[in-house]
């Protein structure tokens, strides 16, 4: 049902067809009128648009990268040398946990929600996501979240039982502290917020797809994001579930995990590890999203096996459920539980290899451009390969029971995550950099910051394979010169190694921060289509128009864009594709056809108001529950002011001109 209302920022106007679109303001006329949202800061946070949101998405996003960063630094630091004093024990325990939780839940996933929001309703072809005031509940909710569990470092001391909070480390006998307290309640908001956004973009993907594009002519990215989106709801409440009943454990005395209650702590880790490996799907399918979209760019050429690469990524998120244990296989469960689980850990290794082999088969006689952006996409295939293959070892229960808990695991995962998930990122920035802010990144600051950041990967963990098999456990606060009297185990080497080797990649992300800010200032407005690239995304300005398209484009085919600047000719030689359009004179023709309505969202305060009540109810759990119930009159407040903004914002002194429209039509109540 359709939603007549007045909207939005500045008066503007569409023109083309001899029709004109308007876009009107509102006027705030009380509590419960939509809010004005002109200019400056208040047309930031009072929005709905997915492209600001999905902006504001990476920007906390990367803060939180640079925090997480800092913190690695420290914990390397630590170990650069024997019997350092750095950190203190317990400090040190706080900073990998934060660390992990940081880079996890607070850059990764919330930076590929930052991709997946902006870009996602433009590969489609609509003008925003099915519910934008949910979309803004949801980037509400992790900021809030996020700085919730950042202020446990100033409020007592931060969580400090790692990433996994395995019990009995996450009791009030070995945690007294409320940092873990933070850690549960913080991951709640934040968990919630990620669950709103996978219903919204699973319902945009589903219902708002241009008209003509069927599933099988989505881009690769919106498939993946689609992929993750489903892994995010059915992992989500799982996790939530854990972090209840920690929750209640921790503070109204209940026994889930306590063994001298009866209960059994493995429950926990069951719980955890099935929402967790799923987790390192969701982390990865969007960079696999990302350099599908980028390697046929830069390679010239259609993505081989599209078809393959699109099934590979449902099968890795379907079979990735059936896996979760291979991380407890040093828990007891058995012989029948671990020969289960190592023939699915090495099953979910053949739809992650026709990824690989159909991203090289794409470069395989394509006209390669070697643009920072496919020289990350490049670094992922490598770097995730090598983590890929040492993950697969980890099928093997006996090399597995070997190797867990040591830095053979941790330098495997961070292969995964750092050089597939991150780099992956990275390619994103680059190549989407002038759709978004109409500019491009210079490519001379690029390459360094790729090199600095694919030598760092190796130089960090590719010596932690080495020295978990030498013995060296995780999570140890400090090392001896050596471990046994002959001097076997001498760890010195290849820690400083792995130290000077973080500093390498520390040094590549600030290159890329410096990039951004000399692009900000120093360079001009990038071409319209600057790669001569493929998908709908292309098809608009840049940065695109609050609506996104003039009008809702309708699709022939796979690759709209590049098949309305290219069509097959006869020659010679047999058929060829020949440039007929450029990008400007596809967007003219689109243009000359604009729609009369635009459908738009308008802007609204009440996901702040609600996202607000729930770090109150928060601090009130661990404090006193009276502030629990002031955060949940912010809550209820929130919820009534969303319920009661009326959907029209009465403008009385509005005179629209003539064959214009003073209003735009909402697509959507969310």
């Amino acid at each position: 049902m359709a939603i007549i209302e007045r909207t939005s920022a500045v008066p503007a106007t569409v023109s083309g067809a001899g029709a004109t679109a308007l876009l009107t303001p509102t006027q705030s006329l009380g509590v419960f009128r939509r809010p004005v949202a002109a200019t400056g800061w208040r047309a930031w946070v009072f929005t709905v648009d997915h492209k600001k949101i999905g902006i504001m998405y990476g920007f906390v996003a990367m803060f939180f990268f640079v925090v997480g960063g800092c913190e690695a630094l420290l914990i390397r630091l630590q170990l650069a040398a024997p019997d350092n004093t750095v950190l203190s024990a317990g400090l040190y325990n706080e900073m990998f946990t934060m660390h992990a939780t940081t880079m996890v839940f607070l850059f990764v996933m919330p930076m590929a929600a930052a991709f997946a929001n902006y870009f996602l309703p433009l590969q489609v072809g609509a003008r925003d996501v099915a519910f934008p005031r949910l979309n803004a509940l949801s980037f509400w909710l992790f900021l809030f979240g996020g700085v919730f569990l950042n202020t446990s470092w100033f409020l007592g001391g931060a969580a400090d039982g790692g990433w996994f909070m395995y019990s009995p480390n996450s009791s009030r006998l070995f945690s007294p502290s409320h940092g873990v307290d933070y850690w549960v309640l913080g991951l709640q908001i934040i968990g919630i917020a990620s669950l709103v956004s996978a219903i919204n973009l699973i319902v945009t993907v589903l219902n708002m797809r241009a008209p003509g594009m069927k599933l099988m002519n989505m881009p690769v990215f919106t498939w993946m994001v689609l992929v993750v989106q489903f892994l995010l709801l059915f992992a989500l409440p799982v996790i939530t579930v854990a972090l209840f009943l920690l929750s209640f454990q921790r503070n109204f005395g209940a026994a889930f995990f306590d063994v001298g209650k009866g209960a059994d702590p493995l429950l926990w880790q069951h719980l955890f590890w099935i929402f967790g490996h799923p987790e390192v799907y969701i982390i990865i399918l969007p960079s696999f999203g990302i350099i599908s979209e980028v390697l046929p760019t830069f390679s010239r050429k259609p993505l081989f096996g599209y078809k393959f690469v699109v099934f590979s990524g449902a099968a890795i998120g379907f079979v990735g459920w059936g896996v979760w244990a291979h991380h407890m296989f040093a828990s007891g469960l058995g012989p029948v539980s671990v020969a289960v689980f190592s023939v699915a850990t090495m099953l979910i290794a053949i739809p992650t290899g026709v990824k690989i082999c159909n991203w090289t088969l794409t470069l395989w006689g394509g006209k390669l451009w070697f643009s920072t952006a496919m020289m990350f996409a490049i670094g992922v295939i490598v770097l995730f390969s090598i983590g890929g293959l040492s993950g697969v070892t980890h099928a093997v229960a006996p090399a597995d029971t070997q190797q867990t808990d040591t830095y053979h695991i941790v330098g495997h995962f961070h292969y995964v995550i750092v050089g597939g998930a991150v780099m992956g990122l990275f390619s994103g920035f680059y190549y989407w950099w002038p759709k978004v802010f109409g500019k491009l990144l210079n490519e001379r600051l690029g390459k360094w910051n790729f090199w600095l950041m694919f030598f760092g990967v190796n130089l960090t963990f590719a010596p932690m394979h080495i020295l978990g098999m030498q013995g060296q456990p995780r999570r140890m606060v400090v090392w001896p010169e050596k471990l046994t009297g002959e001097g076997f185990f001498n760890l010195a080497f290849w820690n400083k190694i792995a130290t000077l080797g973080s500093f390498t990649i520390a040094l590549g992300v600030l290159l890329f921060l410096i990039n951004v800010v000399y692009t900000a200032k120093k360079a001009g407005k990038a071409p319209l289509d600057p790669w001569d690239a493929r998908t709908l995304e292309w098809m608009t300005a840049s940065p695109p128009k609050e609506h996104n398209f003039d009008t809702i484009p309708t699709i022939h085919s796979l690759d709209e864009f590049f098949h309305r600047k290219y069509e097959e000719v006869d020659t010679d030689k047999g058929p060829r594709l020949v440039r007929v359009r450029s990008a400007e004179e596809v967007l003219a023709a689109e243009e000359a056809k604009a729609d009369t309505h635009i459908h738009m969202p308008s802007p609204s305060y009440w996901p702040i108001v609600l996202a607000l009540g729930l770090p109150i109810i928060a601090y009130g759990v661990i404090y006193n529950l009276l502030l629990s119930v002031v955060g949940a009159a912010v809550l209820l407040l929130g919820v009534f002011g969303w319920v009661l903004e009326p959907s029209v914002a009465e403008d009385s002194d509005y005179d629209p001109p003539a064959g214009g429209s003073e209003t735009k039509e909402l697509s959507s109540v969310g």
